[in-house]
């Protein structure tokens, strides 16, 4: 089972037409998650998937992310932005 997903953690979806995309969590409830990738999935229309058809990937550790947590809104380059470095390699050789 995954660690309790909370806001601005990064999850890959498992099911669905969205299968295999890094998605970041907006918000939670009791069996859902709100889900955005800043492209496909904007903030404004964040998916509402349940916790099942996710798994998680990583803490988001952006700035982005911290400032998330703390309950500010994200625009879509924001959130963008936030998954493009948990993609990025950390060890660039």
């Amino acid at each position: 089972m995954a660690p309790d997903m909370e806001r601005s953690d990064i999850v890959l979806s498992q099911q669905g037409r969205d299968k295999g995309r890094l998605m970041m969590v907006l918000d939670t409830d009791a069996e859902y998650l709100l889900l955005a990738d800043g492209r496909r999935r904007r903030v404004e229309r964040p998916k509402r998937k349940k916790i099942r058809h996710v798994s998680f990937v990583a803490k988001s550790r952006s700035e982005e992310g911290r400032r998330l947590r703390q309950g500010e809104k994200l625009s879509n380059s924001e959130v963008r932005r936030a998954l493009r470095q948990e993609e990025a390699p950390t060890n660039a050789e």
